[in-house]
């Protein structure tokens, strides 16, 4: 099948199935008016690492409702700061109880059941329940799409990381992250997630250039 995604009805559904384990950016921010909020999503990655740069995107409204802004998107636009937990197994549950589109007034913490814990910068609480929590500081909101579909894509600084110590080992250049006991939780399409536990290695190849050939006598 050839695709045309401008014409072709729920493209959304190919994409986000075929881009696939995603990794979930559990995002706490506290508004100006002190109002904590927590979402998850879905389109988050790793940019860079000097300086640490992390990304995710986010709907400008909030499906359901009239003309309620997205909280997340319009906290970190008004605070320049948010947290980005990591979504492992343990709290996948909590964090799909998050996601529905609740009142800026509600806190999805008491509905998920999570902790609130301070960070050391920014001003919005960390996800105690999650094993690695972000501090992140704004450096970009970029505009995708126009509405109803606009997106906001957001482009943020790491300026402490918290990692819980047991999910840490060894390696040969350093501490390395030990993903069977971080379990984090991929997203799928629609209401489908994966475990990520069974892992294996494939050892990066290096080119070595031949040698070259000695000229003739």
């Amino acid at each position: 099948m050839l695709i045309d995604p401008k014409n072709f009805e729920r493209f959304n559904m190919i994409l986000t199935g075929v881009v696939v384990p995603r990794p979930i950016a559990f995002v706490s921010t506290i508004s100006t008016e002190g109002i904590v909020n927590l979402a998850p999503y879905s389109f988050f990655n790793a940019m860079a690492y000097n300086p640490p740069t992390v990304i995710f995107s986010s709907s400008r409204k909030a499906a359901g409702w009239q003309d309620k802004r997205k909280d997340t998107l319009q906290n970190v636009e008004e605070t320049g700061e948010y947290v980005i937990n990591v979504v492992v197994d343990d709290i996948a549950a909590a964090m799909n109880a998050t996601a529905a589109e609740y009142p800026s007034d509600v806190s999805e913490f008491e509905v998920a059941g999570l902790t609130e814990a301070p960070s050391e910068i920014v001003k919005a609480p960390r996800v105690l329940e999650s094993p690695v929590n972000m501090e992140c500081r704004l450096m970009q909101v970029v505009n995708i799409g126009e509405q109803p579909h606009a997106h906001g894509l957001v482009i943020g600084e790491i300026v402490r990381m918290h990692v819980r110590d047991d999910i840490l080992y060894e390696g040969p250049n350093g501490l390395r992250i030990n993903h069977e006991v971080l379990r984090p939780t991929g997203r799928l399409a629609g209401n489908m997630y994966c475990h990520t536990d069974d892992v294996y290695e494939l050892v990066r190849p290096h080119y070595t250039p031949e040698p070259a050939e000695q000229a003739a006598d």
